[in-house]
């Protein structure tokens, strides 16, 4: 028999033997490719909440934060212009009125009526908050002599939104902030949270000043 026909012969069997180890290695592997694969789709699952305007659905970037869970501390301006931190406030009771825009109805009067209720609360801060410049909160608060909450803007500070889980990322309106209420108590832990269903809908006051 030819010498170069034997070669070739124990040459194909090893191949034929590494293809064999190579279809088992495979099956051995395949069950953490399949997880991979679900840890990808996991990722994409990413939390997230469903509010609506006028019966449209708007998606929002998170979650608001978990009950009995510390506040995350945050930076943003005053209508001066300074900033200002949650921290700031240890030792009282911080009621965050976040919200679109102080130029539309229902955000405008959210702070009227904090500002009212606010003014008969002890130890308790009202922070309004929203992505209007400071400009816009000075205005408003001089035209309508709001001096009972401190309002706040996010401008310098968008990453706000995806902190408390508050900013909206689909229809028209990405980018704004939902409308949503967190109490914090005068040790830093959340007490009470809102997420407002419907944009164009109040929140719900008494709830959220009961939770003081």
């Amino acid at each position: 028999m030819n010498s170069s026909y034997i070669i070739c012969q124990e040459k194909a069997r090893k191949v034929d033997r590494s293809v064999g180890e190579f279809q088992s290695q495979g099956e051995q592997v395949g069950d953490p490719v399949i997880d991979l694969d679900k840890n990808i789709v996991n990722e994409k699952e990413t939390a997230m909440a469903i509010i609506t305007r006028k019966g449209a659905e708007i998606e929002t970037i998170g979650d608001l934060p978990g009950i009995e869970t510390k506040a995350q501390d945050f930076t943003l301006v005053k209508t001066d212009l300074s900033e200002c931190s949650l921290k700031d406030f240890q030792g009282k009771t911080v009621i965050l009125n976040i919200f679109p825009s102080i130029d539309t109805p229902t955000c405008a009067s959210s702070v009227r009526r904090f500002n009212k209720e606010a003014a008969d609360v002890e130890n308790t801060v009202v922070l309004c908050i929203s992505p209007d410049l400071p400009f816009a909160h000075l205005r408003f608060c001089e035209t309508e002599g709001i001096d009972n909450v401190i309002s706040l803007s996010t401008f310098r500070s968008p990453g706000f939104g995806e902190l408390y889980g508050v900013t909206m990322t689909t229809t028209e309106r990405r980018g704004l902030l939902a409308r949503a209420i967190v109490v914090v108590d005068e040790n830093g832990t959340i007490k009470y949270t809102e997420l407002v269903p419907e944009l164009t809908q109040e929140p719900d006051y008494r709830a959220a000043l009961e939770a003081i």
